[in-house]
């Protein structure tokens, strides 16, 4: 039993002196109680505490107790016990509200009023002397079928009024006038339903939340500097090495919070962050309270990386210790990235390596970008350290230039790597390989501040490249004509939800199903680009924009609803952000641009590139570089 827990049961017996809980010290009653299931499922599931209220008011005593301990305490709801699956009825290790003390049954004006404890065959043998019937058998909330139900409908239809108890501690009455939310709502709804919310979504489409598994949140304040950079200029400018020094931890903390709150109004509810502003103790802890502060599901990889010489590796991991110890968020997971398994000290690569199998790390990430950029962290690499053979979910971000052999280890271990179509493309480090490994992979952003910040379009970007490519061997390639397209609107839209699930090794994110998390985005169906749509896959990855996502939810929360954010303080966190933004682009305006002559870092020759030319005449169009 967990403290919370036992802190909650004592608080109910403050609260309910004459109570009847029931714990498993009461071995028989206990047993008696827990073992009269309909489903051996439920029974096997042992609660820390079983309440039996004799009225509604200790019902709604109850709710209000639990209530104060925000959500860190479960708790099951039980009627009859006749829900087969684990956990509809009874709960581990949390409290079961065991309704069967709560009595009472009369006619009142042509219907029938009765207590949740009352069971249907109780019901019946009252009625029958009087001549009258109702439409009762099975589980009311839950729809419910009974004798008259070809001519009645099911039971739950037919109820005229439900008596609620709400976490206020009230009772109130939830009818066609009173509460109709509320009415309609538990009118087949299931059980366990604790003050729910009814949203009407007539004519328009549900999705799984998008997946982002690669961003470096912190640089939003640099947005649209970045227009027309190559990778190589990037690094010199950009990169956690060169930046980090303009930024004090408040301006992590708002560029970090900014960069996603706009990735959550884009639908994209759960980021893999690759942190490389790990620069200082602070400026380590405000990318992560970000964060936790955020709203999003945000798995924050902490990197490891020498970037000063007062805060190392060493110092580094001992911090990262520390914030695992401490975190307490329910949305935000700690996480490790690294990108020295190529060029670092085996020593120090052997202490990451150590520190995230003992943590059994969420996730651990890292860049590699082969070809003539030799940037390493290959699967390859990977492997002959020991991480990737491992039960850590590890996403390889970019892969670019992937080998047959790396993409035969990541299939064989069930690793993932993360295509950034846009970002790959921008800054020129390319995706020759990536389309042969689609079914290890997932979609990302990198650098949202150069480009698009949502996982739509790098779906939509994506799709077209690879049919592009593909079309190519058919068509250029041998002189044929494709009879069919070689990639999907369905398969775009799983690389952008379920496939990142997977890639983060939850199978409970991305997907819309029993037991999934409610990280959910809702399209207005009647916006000018979605009017008239069939499929909803196409109409999401071919026709939609941001702006036509009306609804945004993280966990079952509203994040953003009716095309609106829905954050506390967000005007200040604007005001707050515009101010660091306006103070580091001015000095990057100032900073000479890098000449890019002689050798890349990893000693690679740079070469000239041809540039477009859309002018008529003299000029090219290039225009201005904000680079």
């Amino acid at each position: 039993m967990s403290l919370k827990v036992f802190d909650a049961i004592s608080a109910l017996k403050r609260a309910l002196p004459q109570a009847r809980l029931v714990t498993p010290e009461a071995t028989e009653e206990y047993q008696t109680l827990n073992g009269s299931y309909l489903s051996g499922f439920e029974s096997d599931l042992n609660p820390a505490c079983i309440f039996l209220p004799k009225s509604s008011q200790e019902v709604a005593v109850f709710i209000q107790t639990i209530d104060s301990f925000d959500n860190e305490v479960k708790f099951a709801i039980r009627s009859a016990g006749q829900q087969p699956l684990p956990g509809c009825a009874n709960g581990q290790d949390g409290i079961t509200v065991d309704l069967r003390d709560l009595k009472g049954l009369k006619p009142q004006d042509g219907a029938i009023q009765f207590a949740a404890g009352k069971r249907w065959g109780s019901v019946y043998e009252y009625l029958e002397p009087l001549g009258l019937g109702v439409t009762g058998g099975k589980s009311t909330i839950g729809g419910g079928l009974s004798f008259y139900a070809s001519r009645e409908g099911l039971i739950c239809d037919n109820v005229v009024n439900f008596e609620i108890a709400i976490a206020s501690g009230d009772v109130i009455n939830a009818n066609e006038k009173e509460n109709p939310d509320h009415w309609v709502t538990l009118r087949g709804g299931g059980n366990n339903f604790v003050d729910a919310e009814l949203v009407d979504c007539t004519n328009k489409i549900i999705t799984p939340g998008f997946i982002d598994t690669h961003r470096h949140g912190w640089q939003t304040v640099f947005k649209t500097m970045g227009s027309n950079t190559s990778l190589s200029e990037y690094g010199y400018r950009y990169s956690a090495f060169v930046a980090l020094p303009m930024f004090t931890p408040d301006d992590i903390y708002i560029s970090q919070l900014a960069g996603i709150h706009e990735a959550l109004a884009a639908g994209v509810t759960s980021i893999l962050d690759h942190a490389h502003h790990t620069r200082t103790r602070e400026h380590a802890t405000a990318g992560w309270e970000a964060s936790v502060d955020s709203g999003a599901r945000i798995f924050f990889a902490y990197t490891f990386q020498n970037t000063s010489t007062d805060f190392q590796v060493p110092q580094q991991i001992a911090h990262w210790r520390e914030l695992a110890a401490a975190a307490s968020s329910n949305l935000s997971t700690l996480c490790i990235s690294y990108d020295g398994f190529a060029t670092s000290p085996q020593s120090l690569t052997q202490a990451v390596v150590d520190i995230a199998k003992e943590s059994d790390v969420a996730v651990l990430t890292t860049h590699q970008v082969e070809g003539p950029w030799l940037i390493g962290n290959t699967p390859e690499e990977l492997n002959r350290v020991g991480i990737l053979n491992s039960s850590i979910p590890i996403v390889i971000s970019h892969s670019s230039f992937l080998t047959a052999r790396g993409a035969q280890l990541l299939r064989s271990k069930n690793q993932h790597v993360s295509i950034t179509a846009e970002s790959e493309m921008h800054y020129g480090h390319l995706h020759p390989s990536s389309h042969l490994i689609l079914d290890q992979a997932s979609l990302g952003i990198d650098t949202h501040f150069t480009f698009s910040t949502d996982i739509l379009t790098q779906a939509r970007m994506w799709l077209q490249r690879v049919r592009e490519r593909l079309y190519k061997d058919t068509v250029v390639d041998r002189w044929e004509i494709p009879n069919s397209n070689p990639m999907s609107v369905n398969q775009a839209f799983l690389l952008a939800t379920r496939q990142g699930g997977l890639a983060l090794g939850r199978n409970d994110l991305g997907i819309i199903a029993p037991n999934a998390k409610a990280d959910i985005v809702v399209w207005d169906g009647r916006s000018p680009a979605l009017l008239g749509w069939t499929d909803p896959i196409a109409a999401v990855i071919l026709h939609a924009s941001v702006g036509d996502i009306e609804h945004v939810l993280v966990d079952g929360n509203f994040v953003k609803r009716d095309k609106k954010l829905v954050i506390n303080g967000y005007d200040g966190v604007q005001d707050r952000f515009l101010e660091a933004a306006g103070r580091i682009q001015t000095i990057l305006k100032e900073t000479p641009l890098p000449a890019l002559v002689g050798t890349f870092l990893t000693g690679s020759p740079y070469g000239d590139v041809q540039h477009a030319d859309v002018q008529r005449g003299e000029g090219t169009g290039y225009g201005p570089s904000y680079v």
